[in-house]
């Protein structure tokens, strides 16, 4: 289950009934543009090659996206640089209901020219149902060269049709990073621990710091209505160190039964850390009680109440007023196993661009997302990351943002939160309550077993 920040985007307005709507003149000069051209440390030369290439004056572009606000307004921004580069008129804007509103306008024929999802689920079944636009081969090529583990990002993207043939829907604009463990680095050094680098040090860690007197862990599985969610991203991230990507992908799509002992050996992978009551503060029923929200705070106590807190680069907004992040606490990449050849795996999210209504003009944006500065002015804004080789790391906007993307560019394979992938009743309801039920106590066949049934009566 992904906690995200939602991306913000737009769409005919008379489509969307609860959109906010950003307009982006097509004549944007110099003064609307948030960044300056040739200024700064950005790739300007990809901004000026693209202007002179394309010329779209006068012609009408909409874009729509999930959620409002500061995200919309960095989206906006970074679309003005399209406009202002092709003379574009370009129609941005955001809802809160994306999911329905997109649905809507294509059912009544008047789609937006493209759309950004916060998640492949829907944009398939679009492809399915053939309303969506191939990329085509030479979009799928440059991905696969220009992206960090380009494949796992080409792949994500790639849907059957209404003809079962199979193609590139999308480009993925932005991500976020799941696979990270949050630590304060001033604990770490009084008691002189480094940052682990492989799994099997990971676990000697938490072994050395329960030897000496502390505990290791703060696990919070609490979320109302969606408690247990924590937990799946934790036997997501122990799929994608114990298995191959091919067989976490069969695992999210049910090819293989959720039962299957090799996510059974997930789920104990998990259970090695949380189903210790020494390894986890408060002790193990004391995690499924604690809201996620409020779990990272015992870094912060005095003396601490764990020294390792295992959640998505989102959750520093609810630490402790003032806690300055690389400072009072920081994070390192969840790592991978030193014995198992797997590479660096990253578990996350990302906003995918798709296009909804075949144009010039819509294939133009896509060619846009190519370039280096249409990554760059997102970045420089902050909450952006990107696997893009070919954006400047140094125009992120801080040392926090610069890492997380390090993280993505290093990953040799890049893969979606798999819950937020499966059916609803699955993955946002079974494998839920699975998981409080396993950290309860329960063992891990009975509920992979379990979990297994309730998707063979939804097949």
């Amino acid at each position: 289950m992904a906690v995200s920040h939602r991306i913000t985007g737009g769409a005919c307005v008379t489509a969307l009934v609860s959109s906010a709507m950003l307009v982006l003149a097509a004549n944007a000069d110099a003064e609307e543009l948030i960044f300056k051209p040739g200024e700064g440390a950005f790739n300007w030369l990809s901004y000026n090659d693209f202007a002179a290439t394309h010329d779209y004056s006068g012609t009408q572009l909409t874009i729509t996206a999930a959620g409002t606000g500061k995200d919309g307004e960095r989206y906006a921004n970074a679309f003005k640089y399209f406009a202002a580069a092709t003379g574009a008129d370009v129609r941005y804007s955001g809802s809160d209901s994306f999911e329905n509103d997109i649905v809507i306008s294509i059912q009544a024929g008047s789609p937006p020219d493209l759309a950004l999802f916060p998640q492949p689920g829907l944009a398939k079944d679009l492809a399915k149902r053939g309303r969506l636009s191939p990329l085509g081969p030479e979009t799928r090529a440059w991905i696969d060269q220009n992206y960090a583990a380009g494949k796992s990002w080409s792949n994500l993207a790639t849907y059957e049709n209404s003809d079962g043939e199979t193609g590139l829907y999308g480009l993925f604009y932005g991500a976020s990073v799941k696979s990270i463990v949050w630590y304060s680095p001033e604990v770490f050094e009084e008691f002189g621990y480094s940052v682990p680098t492989s799994m099997e040090d990971l676990k000697a860690l938490t072994e050395q710091i329960v030897a000496d007197g502390m505990t290791p862990w703060c696990i919070g599985l609490g979320a109302g209505a969606a408690t247990g969610w924590p937990a799946t991203d934790w036997v997501e991230d122990m799929m994608l160190r114990t298995q191959t990507p091919d067989i976490y992908d069969k695992w999210v799509a049910n090819d293989i039964p959720f039962n299957d002992p090799r996510v059974i050996e997930a789920i104990n992978e998990y259970g090695w850390f949380a189903r210790n009551d020494s390894f986890v503060s408060g002790g193990t029923k004391a995690s499924i009680t604690t809201d996620f929200r409020d779990s990272p705070n015992g870094l912060f106590s005095f003396p601490p109440k764990c020294l390792m807190h295992k959640q998505s680069s989102f959750v520093s907004i609810f630490f402790p007023k003032g806690t300055e992040v690389g400072t009072d606490a920081d994070f390192f990449y969840f790592p991978s196993y030193a014995s198992k050849d797997l590479g660096q795996p990253v578990l996350g999210a990302g906003a995918m661009v798709a296009i909804t209504k075949d144009s010039e003009v819509a294939r133009g944006l896509i060619e846009f997302l190519k370039t280096p500065i249409a990554h760059e002015v997102m970045m420089a804004q902050g909450q952006f990351q990107t696997p893009f080789l070919g954006a400047n790391p140094d125009l992120y906007m801080n040392e926090t943002e610069r890492k997380l993307g390090k993280i993505l560019v290093d990953a040799t394979t890049f893969r979606f939160d798999g819950s937020d992938l499966m059916p609803g009743e699955i993955g946002t309801s079974a494998f839920w309550t699975g998981m409080v039920d396993y950290t309860a106590g329960e063992d891990a066949e009975t509920v992979a077993t379990k979990i297994q049934q309730r998707w063979d009566t939804i097949k």
